[in-house]
């Protein structure tokens, strides 16, 4: 097939190509800010939040592969990946627009399906939209746009119900009803979603396959939707047989790293309205305004990784990427525990500045090494099962943190954040024994390439 080289970009081709991912990172901002809470005040009990948020690792692990090879077999008036991301953000956007409206639990849980099901079918074909388009020079450049936008959605939805507070709007308890702080922000996320994800389908143009007539040949070799899906499962066994030592290890630190972080979303709000506004139930005065806060934990949070991401190459080069990644890990679990030692909400953000440094190594370095020990020619695949190898410890965290939430927990999130930190320790000890293999090299480039193209699965 004749390969025609990708064309310079211009600066504003790049932002207006990368400007959706402020308004799905903004959508994935929203359910982690607030999802707990929304669950809370429409009845459900604290120990059996986790398995409430089955949808995010379900719906990434399945749907991201299937609608990432659909969208690579796709080609019509609308382009390849258009279609997809499109559809995704509408009908999002029509679950964001419900969810805090919702007067029932089982309404609200059954829109955060449709929700982080519309995300994924958005994200996947967004992302390969996305280095569809850039060319080797551009990398960089395209990588840091994208990094901006990543955070920028992440920052301003975490931080939304609390602007919504400073401008005067009310944190009122009302029995079985979400506040109107967080029914304004996710309003907001709409017009978000569907902006920013419409401006780029509108500015920015798809290239065509090189050679069209191969292009329709080899899909329908592949013999429609169910050979493909037929293809991918046997790739994916023939990959795990052949797994390399380095992933190996890897899954360990993943498991212990995913067992713990979905515990960060699920209980830190509460745990903030609970011990510093003492609110621990949704009828407490202060409950509202409470959860509210850990929008700006994130921002703390947030902004730590954005740093930590331009400054994990130097720190590689002195100490090497196993140190790093658990030394990393270590800090992050450090963060958690330390919300221990204060019930004042500024300790909490000293504690998730903390995170923000574990996090910078977790959406980043796992990519980074698979990337370096596997075949170009299995990438694809590779990215699956590491994206399979966060699912998988938090759909077990979510079926089993119920189980000892009141006895081992004591029925208090805080103590959850803990057992996340120590968790985290625990991965960290884990990088111990992933082999040298995985000494690589790390430019910035790298670092940015890892936070676009694994940030939405380790969000999911």
């Amino acid at each position: 097939m004749n390969i025609q080289p990708k064309p310079t970009l211009s600066f504003w081709q790049i932002w207006n190509m990368s400007f959706g991912f402020l308004g799905i990172q903004y959508g994935f901002g929203l359910q982690q800010a607030n999802l707990s809470p929304i669950f809370r005040i429409l009845g459900a009990e604290e120990s059996k939040l986790a398995v409430l948020w089955l949808a995010g690792p379900i719906t990434g692990l399945l749907i991201q592969p299937i609608i990432g090879a659909l969208s690579d077999g796709t080609w019509n008036r609308f382009g390849r990946r258009k279609p997809y991301f499109v559809i995704g953000a509408i009908t999002g956007s029509i679950a964001v627009m419900l969810m805090p409206y919702s007067p029932y639990l089982w309404m609200a849980v059954g829109l955060f399906w449709v929700l982080d099901a519309s995300m994924n079918t958005a994200m996947e074909p967004y992302r390969a939209l996305v280095g569809d388009k850039l060319n080797d020079k551009q990398r960089t450049l395209g990588f840091s746009v994208q990094t901006f936008m990543i955070a920028g959605g992440q920052i301003l939805a975490g931080l939304m119900p609390t602007l919504m507070l400073w401008i005067g709007i009310s944190a009122a308890e009302k029995t079985g009803e979400v506040p109107d702080i967080v029914k304004y922000a996710f309003v907001i996320g709409v017009v978000a979603m569907l902006a920013t994800v419409m401006w780029t389908a509108l500015t920015t143009e798809e290239y065509p396959p090189d050679d069209l007539e191969r292009f329709r040949a080899e899909q329908a070799a592949h013999g429609g939707i169910l050979g493909k899906i037929l293809h991918a499962l046997k790739e994916i066994w023939d990959a795990v047989v052949d797994m390399p030592s380095v992933l190996r290890r890897i899954w360990w630190v993943k498991l212990f790293t995913w067992y713990g972080m979905p515990m960060m979303w699920q209980y830190l709000g509460l745990s903030i309205a609970r011990h510093s506004f003492n609110a621990p139930t949704p009828e407490s005065p202060g409950f509202n305004e409470g959860a509210s806060k850990v929008g700006i934990a994130y921002f703390f949070m947030n902004i730590s990784t954005v740093t930590m991401s331009f400054l994990i190459p130097s720190i590689v080069r002195r100490i090497g990427t196993r140190m790093t990644y658990g030394l990393f890990l270590a800090t992050g679990g450090i963060g958690f525990i330390s919300m221990q030692f204060s019930e004042s909400v500024y300790w909490v953000y000293a504690g998730m500045i903390l995170v923000g440094i574990g996090w910078s190594a977790i959406i980043t370095i796992p990519f980074i090494m698979t990337t370096a020990v596997v075949s170009p020619l299995r990438v694809g695949v590779y990215m699956g099962l590491l994206n399979a190898f966060i699912c998988i410890p938090q759909i077990i965290e979510m079926v089993t943190i119920g189980s000892y939430y009141e006895s081992l927990l004591g029925g208090d999130p805080r103590n959850a954040i803990a057992l996340a930190g120590i968790c985290l320790i625990l991965g960290a000890i884990a990088c111990a024994f992933i082999p040298k293999d995985a000494e690589v090299g790390i430019t910035t480039e790298d670092v940015l390439e890892a936070e676009t193209k694994d940030t939405a699965t380790e969000r999911s």
